[in-house]
């Protein structure tokens, strides 16, 4: 995963790291967590500027956002609801799950999306309930940029100062990430098999 990804970046250059980013938000195959730190590494050796990497990563990613942030928008809270009484199983998420997301939502909507797009998993599922709460959309863009550009930011700088580092521990990445992958796919399969649907 980690040679994918690295090929990427060297072959599309930063547009390269922010269609990772994109795709990571949208559909995360692959964690944030390899992209950034590695486009931090690669600035490095000059074939980035940090910046640059930065810069990349942080639009990507929150260009990412707005696919969900419009599906909860058009579907509204009952079409979400609607959609977790239907295919709850498979969303591993219940109408109750529904209700109590908008809850907290309405009660720290702004801060949400901003710690939000700093916690795996929730940094894309933050999304849905902005929009389902018609939060104004340069709203959502102001803390959602604030938040990704501080972790996209956090994870680059970490790999441009691990430095020449970075290379002695490369050989690990690759196993870690993909076992990362694995235990979150196992983790989707245990939800869906141990999935109750609420009684009517």
């Amino acid at each position: 995963m980690e040679a994918f990804v690295q090929a990427i970046m060297q072959r599309l250059g930063p547009f390269g790291i922010g269609l990772l980013m994109f795709l990571e938000n949208v559909f995360p195959p692959i964690p944030s967590e390899l992209i950034m730190p590695l486009a931090g590494y690669l600035a490095t050796r000059g074939d980035m500027n940090i910046f640059v990497v930065i810069g990349a990563g942080t639009v990507g990613s929150l260009l990412g956002t707005l696919p969900w942030y419009y599906l909860g928008r058009r579907l509204g809270h009952d079409g979400v609801r609607r959609l977790a009484e239907n295919h709850g199983r498979w969303l591993t998420m219940s109408p109750s799950d529904v209700d109590a997301a908008s809850d907290r939502f309405k009660r720290h909507g702004n801060s949400s999306v901003m710690l939000g797009r700093l916690i795996p998993t929730v940094r894309t599922l933050i999304s849905v309930p902005a929009g389902v709460a018609n939060m104004p959309l340069r709203r959502f863009l102001l803390f959602s940029s604030i938040g990704t550009l501080l972790w996209t930011a956090a994870l680059a700088l970490a790999g441009y100062l691990l430095g020449q580092a970075y290379s002695t521990i490369q050989d690990y990445v690759d196993p870690v990430s993909t076992t990362v992958l694995i235990i979150l796919v196992g983790y989707y399969i245990y939800r869906v098999v141990t999935f109750k649907k609420e009684s009517t």
